[in-house]
């Protein structure tokens, strides 16, 4: 295989590389952290293919199409406070 992609040990090696911005950056982890929501969401798999279907077709982070993508999981939203340590 190419030399520079063996260098590469993981995940956030390849990520390093990639000059995304510091939001380009949350709504990637945004992003990983809803379709981990909605594959452990507990529904059959028909309702989490679909709503992983759903989630594909979505160019952007859009509030309302993540709610109907999350009320057939019995999942929502939720706005908490950030750790203190982060940035606001």
């Amino acid at each position: 295989m190419n030399e520079y992609v063996d260098s590469l040990t993981d995940w956030d090696d390849f990520k390093e590389t990639l000059n995304l911005t510091e939001d380009e950056r949350e709504e990637i982890n945004l992003r990983v952290k809803i379709i981990g929501e909605i594959i452990n969401a507990g529904c059959d798999k028909e309702t989490i293919q679909h709503a992983l279907e759903e989630f594909d077709r979505t160019t952007d982070l859009d509030l309302i199409t993540i709610s109907k993508l999350l009320k057939p999981l019995g999942k929502t939203l939720q706005v908490v406070d950030l750790p203190k340590t982060v940035e606001k």
